[in-house]
């Protein structure tokens, strides 16, 4: 994944397309993702991507994302391809700090992927059963990120083999690891360390799917 600095940089290459001669500063970065500029230096004295903000930059503008984050495929998606590849994304359902369902389609978005995230996810004809979701918190840290979007299988309900599961319980939606305890509870794992993990029962906990990626390229 390309740096805060060099994302920065592709975003105002792209703005000073829309504004001709004059320069392009942080603040009119900010303004064009929705960002309060202050806290928009913040972010980047941190060197964190607003990955939320940055993906709609790019669907208004049809943009791929891959190429503003990974430097992958062409810039508009309209020379990569006439028929583009989506899935459901569900901007306002937060995984592992967060509640909801996956089952509103009146808050489903569609998300561009690219053809790499497509071969990723298992190609084109499995796209169907997955949905997008962010990531909120840092409950799965170093794993997955507050701010990541991940990719979630809703065909894959069953804890077997291990991995990662988003789950629906009494205190919202979920991403975690998942056992199995021999008298039939559920234990729900967090990456992070400073995190407990929580046992509940079994009817308590509906496994919405398996999240088989995020927005960089690689398998969970």
């Amino acid at each position: 994944m390309l740096g805060f600095e060099e994302v920065l940089q592709r975003l105002k290459d792209i703005m000073a397309d829309e504004v001709g001669e004059r320069r392009v500063f942080d603040k009119d970065v900010a303004h064009a993702l929705q960002i309060d500029p202050a806290y928009f230096a913040v972010l980047k004295r941190r060197k964190k991507i607003p990955l939320e903000a940055v993906a709609d930059f790019c669907a208004h503008r049809r943009i791929s994302l891959n190429w503003l984050l990974f430097d992958q495929s062409p810039r508009s998606l309209e020379e990569a391809t006439e028929r583009v590849a989506t899935v459901r994304y569900f901007r306002q359902i937060n995984a592992s700090a967060g509640g909801g369902a996956l089952n509103d389609e009146a808050k489903a978005e569609r998300l561009a992927l690219d053809e790499s995230v497509v071969r990723m996810l298992g190609g084109e004809g499995r796209l169907a059963v997955i949905d997008a979701i962010h990531v909120l918190g840092d409950s799965m840290e170093p794993l997955l990120r507050d701010g990541e979007v991940i990719f979630v299988d809703r065909s894959r309900q069953t804890p077997e083999g291990g991995g990662v599961f988003v789950v629906r319980t009494p205190g919202g939606v979920f991403v975690k690891r998942l056992i199995l305890r021999s008298d039939g509870k559920v234990e729900l794992l967090s990456e992070n360390p400073l995190y407990a993990s929580e046992t509940l029962g079994a009817s308590e906990v509906a496994i919405i799917g398996r999240v088989v990626g995020k927005l960089e390229s690689r398998r969970l």
